[in-house]
């Protein structure tokens, strides 16, 4: 007697679950040249407590995560306008801010990995 299970088929459906909850957020940088650059963010940092802003980690648009190259993140402070519009990016410059970052995105980075 075969256990044969007809019509339940084992192959399921990725499409629509994505790892990615929320909606993909992008930045356009413009370098010194002036030449602009879509980003996706990555990560906001809220950094309002210890340094009065937030911070955003960010890497260049349309990379294939599967691939193996070495994605080139940066990040920024990011300061919202008062208006409620999109805010200024601005280098970091104190190592305080850069070790709350690191520390956030180490977090973010294991947490992923557990899924």
């Amino acid at each position: 007697m075969s256990h044969e299970h007809e019509g339940h088929d084992h192959n399921h459906d990725h499409e629509g679950h994505d790892h990615n909850h929320e909606e993909k957020e992008f930045i356009t940088l413009v370098d010194d040249e002036g030449n602009e650059s879509l980003y996706e963010i990555l990560l906001t940092v809220d950094g309002q407590e210890e340094f009065q802003k937030n911070y955003v980690l960010v890497y260049p648009a349309g990379i294939d995560e599967d691939d193996d190259t070495e994605i080139e993140l940066q990040a920024y402070a990011y300061t919202e306008n008062d208006d409620g519009t999109e805010g200024e990016l601005e280098e970091i410059e104190t190592d305080a801010e850069w070790d709350m970052i690191e520390e956030v995105f180490n977090t973010f980075m294991a947490d992923e990995d557990e899924e």
